[in-house]
């Protein structure tokens, strides 16, 4: 927390947190792990070195807000086409910034992902879907330096925590089709697959907390069609793609069931996907031990992307 003083106290609490954690043995549970038989399972790669490139502004100069993106483009030693990823982070939908997301774009980078960070306009001043549409921007701006920056864009994933996950959510969900796609969505912001950790999927579960109703313009009963346009859990359709969830089971912003539910949602519509539960891990905490969750979703998305590769190419 670069805003804090070393003496500030609260600068400890990440630390307390983590060493509380540590103290409980807490695990994890993986639900609807897929076991890859060895003979299937692809090499472990060497990991990649990557170029940053400077922070690039994704939004055309009409745009509301002049939004920046941070991109690491893999050093491969080929020109074959590679897989992307969009970055969210979360933030209730007013504050943070890509800076939460560095470490897990770092991380794709070495995997071979060209990795496109976004920061994204804020409520209240901006309501939704404002936020939808600075992705599905975002996308197109993707595709527009797909060739430059070797991109298969039938590849791209979306990844995200808290807001950033339920943003991700959405645009993998509403963003290419339905009535969230006009008028900045369509074919060019289709994802892959989707790592979604700590995801408000239903946001009627808000009682109408602060957050979201700034973010909606309303409560439950003012504005119920926003809920329902803007509840991930809620737009499940036939074109879903893959999803890998994480959630800690001690959270209390976004309760588990966001988590459980939306899994069960996805089942019912046959739609693949894993769910890892972090026990005894708040919002902040699953967060901050990420590792195991975010190791396991990225072999996730491997996976999907591997299958595609093999498809279309």
């Amino acid at each position: 927390m670069r805003w804090l003083k070393r003496s500030d106290p609260r600068r400890w609490v990440p630390t307390l947190l983590l060493g509380g954690w540590l103290l409980t043995g807490c695990g994890a549970t993986h639900l609807g792990e897929r076991s890859v038989p060895t003979s299937q399972a692809a090499p472990a790669a060497a990991a990649l070195a990557f170029d940053a490139l400077p922070e690039l502004t994704y939004t055309p100069p009409d745009w509301p807000s002049s939004l920046h993106a941070d991109v690491l483009l893999p050093r491969s030693g080929s020109d074959a086409l590679r897989p992307a990823a969009l970055l969210v982070h979360g933030g209730g939908w007013q504050n943070r910034g890509p800076e939460d997301m560095v470490g897990i774009a770092e991380q794709l980078a070495t995997r071979g992902y060209v990795t496109v960070n976004i920061e994204h306009r804020f409520a209240p001043t901006h309501r939704f879907p404002a936020q939808l549409h600075d992705l599905q921007q975002a996308m197109a701006w993707i595709h527009a330096n797909a060739e430059a920056w070797r991109v298969d864009t039938d590849r791209i994933v979306g990844v995200g925590f808290s807001s950033g996950a339920h943003l991700v959510s959405l645009l993998a969900l509403a963003g290419a089709e339905g009535p969230l796609a006009q008028p900045h969505g369509g074919d060019h912001a289709r994802l892959a697959a989707v790592l979604a950790g700590g995801t408000p999927s239903d946001l009627f579960k808000f009682p109408d907390g602060r957050l979201v109703v700034e973010f909606l313009g309303g409560t439950r009963a003012e504005v119920p069609e926003q809920y329902a346009l803007a509840s991930p859990a809620r737009q499940i359709g036939p074109s879903a793609p893959p999803f890998f969830l994480f959630h800690g089971t001690w959270d209390r912003l976004v309760p588990v069931d966001h988590a459980t539910d939306f899994r069960a949602a996805l089942e019912a519509r046959g739609v693949e996907n894993e769910l890892y539960l972090q026990h005894g891990r708040g919002h902040f905490l699953s967060f901050l031990t990420r590792g195991d969750a975010i190791d396991a979703g990225i072999d996730f998305l491997e996976r999907q992307v591997r299958s595609l590769e093999r498809s279309t190419h």
